[in-house]
C-alpha cells in the first residue's frame, strides 16, 4: 500500500512538471527595455569641418635703418604696443654731426650760387652793351648753373642726414604683441642686418587658416556669393569657447599634392583667445537646410548593409530600417533617406533588439 502511494505521487509530480515546462516554452519573450527619440523635422546647418591654425594678421621684423650703438629699449618683452610707440633709441651723435656738416655745405653753396648769379647778371649787361665777349658771359652763366645744381645736391644730402637722425628713434609700425628681445642695449647694430631687433605680431584681428577638400570648392564659392560665410574656431585646450569670424580668402589654386584648397577666416579676436601658431578646430557654415530629418546620432547603428536604425512601430515592436546619413553635427545626424518626421527610433538598448522584438519604452509611453 505504501509503495503504490509513493509511485502515484511520483508520477503526479512528473506530469505536473511536464505541464509547467510546456507552458513556459509557449510564453512570449519579455519586452526589451529601450529609450526612444522622436524623429524631428527642422532646419539644420550645412557645415564643413577641418583642423586649422591661427596666423598673425601681419608680422613685422623690426630692423635698424642705420648702423649705430643701441642705447635704449622702451618696452618689455611680450608687451602689447601701439602704432608709433617708441621702441628703440640709437646713438644719434654721429648723425647729428653729419647733418650739421651737410647744412654747412648747403649754406656755403647757396652763398656761392647767389654771388655767381650776380656775376652772371653783370656780364650779361656788359655783353648786351658789347663790352664783353659772349664766351666770358657764358662762363659766368655756367658757373651760376653749376652752383644751382650743387645746392640741390646739398639739399638732398641734408634731407638724407635728417632722415638718418630720425632713424635713430625706432617706433612701432603696427599695433601688436612683441616677441623676445633679440639685441640688448650697448650692442652695435647694423642697417638691415640680422638678427632683427624684435618681431611684432598683430593679433587683433587674426587669421585662421585651414583647408577643405577640392570637391567642396564649388559649394563654398556658391554660398559665398549669396552671403558672407561664418567661420567658427574652437581652441583644442578650450573646447567650450567658440570664436566666430568671416571667411575672407580662398586661394587661387588647388594643392595638387593633397587635393585640398587653402582658406582663411578673419577673426576680430577681442579676448585674445586665439594666438598665432595655435591649432584650432574649424567649422565653416555654408547654409541652413530647411525641413531636414534629424535624429540623435546614437540612434544610428552600423551593419553589413550600411547604417540602420530601430524604429518602434505602432504595435510596440522594433523594425530594423536602413537609412542614409547625410551628415552629423553636435550629436545630431541628418537623414536624407529612410525616415519620416514623427517616427520613433531607439537611442539606447539596441544590442538586445532583433527585428520584430517587443519593446518596453523607458522614457515615455
Amino acid at each position: 500500500m505504501t509503495r503504490t502511494r509513493s509511485l502515484g505521487a511520483f508520477f503526479g509530480v512528473l506530469f505536473a512538471g511536464a505541464g509547467c515546462g510546456t507552458q513556459q516554452a509557449g510564453a512570449p519573450p519579455p519586452a526589451v527595455p529601450v529609450t526612444v527619440a522622436t524623429v524631428a523635422q527642422k532646419s539644420a546647418p550645412v557645415l564643413l569641418r577641418s583642423i586649422g591654425n591661427v596666423d598673425a594678421y601681419s608680422t613685422v621684423s623690426v630692423k635698424p635703418q642705420v648702423s649705430a650703438e643701441l642705447e635704449e629699449v622702451h618696452f618689455k618683452e611680450g608687451q602689447f604696443v601701439r602704432k608709433h610707440d617708441l621702441l628703440f633709441v640709437l646713438d644719434r651723435r654721429p648723425f647729428d654731426a653729419a647733418l650739421h656738416q651737410a647744412e654747412g655745405a648747403l649754406a656755403h653753396d647757396r652763398a656761392q650760387g647767389a654771388n655767381a648769379h650776380v656775376e652772371a647778371q653783370r656780364y650779361a649787361k656788359l655783353y648786351q652793351a658789347g663790352v664783353t665777349p659772349k664766351e666770358q658771359y657764358d662762363q659766368y652763366q655756367s658757373a651760376a648753373d653749376a652752383l644751382d645744381a650743387a645746392v640741390k645736391a646739398d639739399e638732398a644730402a641734408v634731407e638724407t642726414a635728417r632722415l638718418n637722425v630720425e632713424y635713430c628713434t625706432i617706433d612701432s609700425p603696427i599695433d601688436g604683441q612683441t616677441s623676445n628681445l633679440m639685441v640688448w642695449p650697448g650692442n652695435l647694430v647694423k642697417a638691415n642686418d640680422v638678427p632683427v631687433l624684435v618681431t611684432i605680431n598683430q593679433v587683433q584681428p587674426v587669421y585662421v587658416e585651414f583647408t577643405i577638400p577640392e570637391a567642396e570648392l564649388a559649394s563654398v564659392r556658391a554660398a559665398m556669393k549669396r552671403h558672407p560665410l561664418t567661420v567658427e574656431a574652437t581652441g583644442q585646450d578650450r573646447p567650450g569657447q567658440v570664436e566666430r569670424g568671416v571667411l575672407t580668402f580662398i586661394n587661387n589654386q588647388v594643392d595638387t599634392t593633397t587635393g585640398t584648397i587653402h582658406l582663411k577666416g578673419t577673426f576680430s579676436n577681442p579676448g585674445l583667445r586665439l594666438w598665432p601658431g595655435q591649432f584650432v578646430d574649424v567649422t565653416l557654415r555654408l547654409s541652413e537646410e530647411r525641413d531636414a530629418i534629424v535624429v540623435p546620432t546614437q540612434a544610428v547603428q552600423s551593419g553589413q548593409e550600411g547604417a540602420y536604425v530601430f524604429v518602434v512601430r505602432s504595435d510596440g515592436t522594433a523594425e530594423s530600417r536602413l537609412v542614409t546619413v547625410d551628415r552629423s553635427l553636435d550629436g545630431q545626424s541628418v537623414i536624407s533617406k529612410g525616415l519620416a518626421a514623427g517616427e520613433r527610433v531607439v537611442t539606447d538598448g539596441q544590442l538586445r533588439l532583433t527585428p520584430g522584438a517587443k519593446v518596453s519604452i523607458k522614457n515615455g509611453p
